[in-house]
């Protein structure tokens, strides 16, 4: 039983997070406080809704680069129709920033679909060019906090039952996308397409159409998180999540996603999100240099890496062996 668990990626996971959060206590005995944990968990939601989507185009073989481009092209825009229309009601800022995040996204997904361009290739590409248009629709300059309204800023903030919207949305987005990958057509999709994407299409899944539907929801929740980004730090600039691809990619990886594509789980995704949070949350509060943040953040992934690899490699030892025996 014990041995069973142990070889769980999400409970390898929880026990490493637990025994991660047992070292910081050591130095920093607050930081465990409930208080504290749940800021942890509020300052992870945008990574965590966006390791949710990276997620799904991870699934079906493929990769997004360009989120963090995406999440900041729909802030810049989010930003700049609240600052010049600030009457409009924010509900709809964010349905359309949504949609702008969708329609991004499937430039993507057409790309690798239809053109059969390499998705590393398309989304470098895509990447440069949402950070492109940020700044010609801005002319560089940036939207700060007294540009925006009040509303515009207070609803992530907003607190319902003790914790901020930003962390309630981030659980609604955890149901909605276990449903979706449990429970629908699509999400067995993925994992056809990513698993074996010939199989796939003698079962009648049409593989480029899934991998386009993988892009659009991963820019529908990239828009999410551009008005999210924008409005709890109330400042819109060029640079916004500058780099955070990585980090989305990481959480990915670190929780046992396969970048092979077809192997991976909601909870893993989240997981590798908090674990990544909760380094990034603790080692500025024990000392620890940005240097040496980085040295170890970079370290954790090739570690994930190495595991995932060698996960994969048993179970095909495995499945040669029962061939054999047959």
């Amino acid at each position: 039983m014990v041995r069973t668990l142990l070889k769980n990626r999400e409970v390898l996971l929880v026990v490493a997070i637990l025994v991660l959060l047992a070292l910081i206590t050591v130095r920093f005995p607050g930081f465990v406080a409930p208080a504290s944990l749940a800021r942890v968990y509020n300052d992870t939601s945008i990574l965590i809704i966006l390791a949710l989507g990276q997620m799904a185009v991870i699934l079906t073989r493929c990769i997004d680069l360009s989120m963090a481009a995406n999440l900041a092209l729909c802030g810049m825009v989010a930003a700049m129709i609240n600052a010049t229309m600030p009457g409009i009601p924010i509900p709809l800022v964010i349905l359309t920033v949504m949609a702008l995040g969708a329609a991004l996204g499937s430039i993507n997904g057409l790309l690798v679909w239809k053109l059969d361009i390499p998705p590393i290739v398309v989304t470098l590409g895509t990447l440069t060019i949402y950070r492109g248009l940020i700044f010609l629709l801005s002319g560089g300059a940036w939207i700060n906090a007294h540009q925006m309204s009040d509303s515009f800023k207070a609803l992530p903030r907003f607190e319902i039952a003790g914790a901020p919207v930003l962390s309630w949305l981030s659980v609604i987005m955890i149901a909605i996308m276990f449903l979706i990958m449990s429970r629908t057509p699509l999400g067995r999709a993925f994992f056809a397409v990513g698993g074996n994407p010939h199989a796939a299409v003698y079962t009648g899944i049409d593989v480029g159409r899934t991998r386009f539907l993988a892009y659009c929801l991963s820019g529908t929740l990239a828009g999410l998180s551009g008005y999210l980004w924008v409005s709890r730090y109330a400042v819109a600039y060029v640079d916004i999540a500058l780099g955070f691809e990585l980090d989305i990619i990481a959480a990915c990886v670190i929780g046992g996603i396969s970048i092979a594509g077809g192997i991976g789980s909601v909870p893993g995704a989240v997981l590798g999100a908090l674990f990544l949070g909760v380094i990034k949350n603790a080692l500025p509060v024990i000392d620890i240099s940005p240097f040496a943040q980085m040295a170890i953040s970079g370290t954790v992934i090739i570690i994930a890496v190495a595991v995932n690899a060698r996960a994969e490699k048993r179970k095909g030892r495995v499945i040669l062996k029962k061939a054999e025996a047959v």
